[in-house]
């Protein structure tokens, strides 16, 4: 018992002195340090964890990969391990999961963006590490999804938790966000501009020099440390030299429009197959069906086995036939069209891979999938361009720039596609085609999807992410608050003689009528019956046939946009806000620009 009560006395002191501790930094960080140059000291360490976070992830995944990939080397007859090993890979990260993390882990990024939209910023601390383990078996195994959506939420979450740990304000945990998914991604594909561009884009975080400059910092810091653990590792085996085409320009606008549609497809896939997963009420139903869906696939076509970087290294290197190699269809490969239309069923299985992987119960990203669509796409363009006579065009070229186009039309982010692609290559000489197919593809996805497939989820929620700073700020803000109960309440079977009584102690001008279940009924305002309120003949008459029901009404999860909008169409002070017929209160103008006021003043501070 004592040595109990020792350990738990440590313990105590222990955490006592932690938070000593930081009350003493944070005393000499006021009186030392201001905003701009806290955020810059704080670039260090978090683009250092961060990248450290991707790297960990990186060499978890490849080892198991890898090791699976020896036993397949040894005896061919393994082959129908890419039949089980995902599903083994999904079943232990719902394990993982379900018994030792006890929380849901999510897929990354959209939670960052809800985080940033209506959390403050605020990530809980155990997301620092449970997508390191949870994509690492997911992906290992063979799970068709990516490592980047989980290094980038990880590498976000961390930044969040120091924000959190040093008590900062939601702007500064807000930029420390974005450091730390920068720095994720720069680590990843050792890409430090597409790290602060992808910030820009898809985090939408404000880039002001308060904020650039620490995400520069904190991105070369990622950089330092992947070069350190893992040397000059591209994943991508291609450097174009060649300058730009003119003549080709037509082509690419072809292919701009195509990669398009094809990630529209995606996304349809994506989606419907979440939804109807999702109506699924048992778990382990779902994995089950998903799991047997995906292992077929994989089987069938073994470059959906994981990230699928092989598969993309062919492609980009205009090997179409060394996709066919170890399936099924591999006495085929000297035949370009058949050759063509696997590499198309391979696009249109890839939607299907990682969508399954997902329902299952798989954790990863869509960006891996996306950069594998999209090198897909572009070898099998260039390739039916070629051999139907119609032109002689470059197979890496375009398997590069619709790999960039992908990521435009899935992510809603052009310029993190075009400075991806010029920087795994080392140059810019891809450039203006880069440029055409990322903005083509962006306007025929946007055709079928106003929202990213980030913030599609979300956006289902009712949390819109928007560039524009007044949507963002609305975003940011929830009615609850807002609410005033100090309205005197009448009963619809009260009379215009009780109604009297109740002005009378009464310091409001509108008065809710609710039944004793508490249903709003409609209201009365006093400047209707200021005219006939003293009228003693009508004393008897029933407060029903006073009242009315207002035009505008809130409801209680309604988005803080669509309020304000209610406020500027119906020009009242008062709105009243009902939760399934139920009274709450009223809404005011005047406190809904207040907190307008106070969160714009909580996301601008310098």
């Amino acid at each position: 018992m004592k040595i109990i009560l020792y350990f738990c006395g440590m313990r105590f002191n222990l955490k006592e002195r932690a938070r000593r501790i930081l009350k003493s930094l944070s005393k000499w960080r006021l009186e030392h340090l201001n905003d701009r140059r806290l955020m810059i000291l704080l670039a260090i360490p978090t683009g250092f964890l961060a990248g450290l976070a991707a790297v960990i992830i990186k060499f978890l995944t490849h080892s198991i990969r890898d090791f699976f990939f020896y036993l397949m080397t040894l005896n061919r007859g393994f082959d129908y391990m890419y039949f089980i090993l995902p599903a083994i890979g999904i079943l232990l990260t719902i394990i993982v999961i379900r018994y030792v993390i006890r929380r849901d882990v999510g897929h990354g990024i959209p939670g960052l963006l809800y985080a940033l939209s209506r959390n403050k910023g605020i990530v809980r601390p155990y997301t620092t590490f449970s997508s390191i383990i949870t994509s690492a078996l997911t992906v290992g195994f063979g799970g068709s999804v990516g490592l980047e959506g989980p290094s980038v939420s990880t590498g976000g979450s961390i930044g969040s938790n120091i924000g959190q740990l040093l008590k900062l304000n939601q702007k500064q945990i807000n930029v420390l966000i974005g450091m730390g998914g920068a720095s994720a991604l720069a680590a990843i594909f050792q890409a430090p501009i597409t790290g602060v561009i992808f910030a820009m884009e898809v985090f939408m975080i404000d880039i002001s020099m308060t904020a650039l400059v620490p995400i520069l910092i904190s991105a070369f810091c990622a950089i330092l440390t992947s070069y350190y653990f893992l040397g000059r590792a591209f994943e991508y085996e291609i450097t174009i030299a060649e300058s730009f085409v003119p003549s080709n320009s037509l082509y690419y606008v072809g292919l701009g429009i195509v990669v398009g549609l094809v990630s529209a497809y995606f996304m349809k896939v994506y989606f419907g197959i979440g939804k109807k997963f999702g109506k699924l009420k048992s778990p382990w139903s779902r994995f089950i069906i998903a799991a047997l869906g995906l292992g077929a696939l994989i089987f069938v076509f073994p470059s959906l086995y994981g990230e699928g970087y092989e598969a993309i290294n062919a492609a980009l290197n205009g090997k179409a036939s060394d996709i066919l190699q170890g399936t099924i269809f591999q006495s085929f490969s000297d035949n370009i069209w058949v050759v063509i239309l696997v590499v198309v069923a391979i696009i249109l299985c890839k939607a299907f891979a990682t969508s399954l992987t997902f329902a299952a119960g798989g954790v990863g990203g869509t960006f891996a999938p996306a950069l594998f669509i999209g090198a897909m796409t572009g070898m099998a363009y260039a390739l039916i361009i070629n051999n139907l006579g119609i032109g002689d065009i470059d197979v890496s070229k375009f398997a590069l720039v619709g790999m960039s186009g992908l990521i435009a039309g899935m992510l809603h982010a052009p310029l993190t596609g075009i400075f991806l692609i010029a920087e795994i290559t080392n140059g810019y000489s891809l450039m203006v085609p880069l440029m055409i197919v990322s903005a083509l593809s962006l306007a025929v996805n946007r055709i079928f999807f106003r929202e990213s497939i980030y913030t599609y989820s979300i956006a289902e929620k009712g949390v819109k992410v928007s560039f524009n700073k007044d949507e963002t700020i609305l975003n940011m803000m929830t009615s609850t608050h807002l609410i005033e109960t100090n309205f005197s309440m009448v009963r619809p079977d009260q009379t215009l003689g009780d109604l009297v009584k109740i002005i009378a102690s009464s310091s409001r001008n509108i008065f809710p009528v609710v039944t004793e279940d508490g249903i709003f009924k409609g209201h009365i305002l006093f400047d209707d019956v200021r005219r006939f309120m003293f009228d003693t003949n009508l004393y008897d008459t029933p407060v029903e046939k006073i009242m009315v029901y207002p035009e505008y009404v809130i409801n209680y999860d309604e988005p803080m946009e669509s309020i304000v909008r209610k406020f500027e169409e119906s020009h009242k002070y008062n709105i009243v806000i009902i939760d399934k017929g139920k009274y709450l209160g009223y809404i005011s103008r005047a406190n809904v620009f207040t907190a307008y006021q106070a969160t714009l003043k909580g996301i601008s501070a310098e």
